[in-house]
């Protein structure tokens, strides 16, 4: 072979030789000249200098995600931490002859409040909107 190259044989299985073509027609380029390429990146010294830096950021973003994730998390055991302490502090006990009605009523407002979170969490709309929706309304609007 003359310029320096080298004939090889090589066996793909069939669905890599398969996404091979596919993408050389799809980048309008040979087969060879992606393998070639491949190898390359595959075979040159920064090629672990590359993945780790890849993968140095895909675990920044994880890592911001999982913070954000946190806050809300607080957030969320906050406010139902206050809404219960306003609860218990503002609701007077029930007088013995109640109790039971009490336990039937809050039985039925449990079971609607469930429907009520089920089909949000499906169809929305979802608090978070619903802040950004009410923030708009409030918004001063320029004359």
């Amino acid at each position: 072979m003359s310029g320096g190259q080298v004939k090889r044989s090589v066996r793909l299985p069939a669905d890599l030789a398969r996404a091979l073509a596919d993408h050389a027609r799809a980048r309008r380029a040979s087969q060879t000249a992606i393998i070639e390429a491949a190898l390359m990146s595959f075979l040159s010294p920064d090629a672990a200098d590359r993945l780790e830096a890849s993968l140095s950021r895909r675990l920044d973003r994880l890592t911001r995600d999982v913070e954000r994730l946190e806050w809300h998390v607080e957030l969320s055991n906050e406010t139902l931490a206050l809404f219960i302490r306003s609860w218990l502090n503002t609701t007077p006990p029930l007088p013995d002859g109640a109790v039971k009605a009490a336990h039937a009523q809050g039985k039925e407002r449990w079971t609607r409040f469930i429907d009520t979170l089920n089909r949000r969490m499906e169809l929305g709309p979802r608090f978070g909107q619903e802040l950004v929706e009410t923030r708009g309304d409030d918004a001063p609007t320029s004359a």
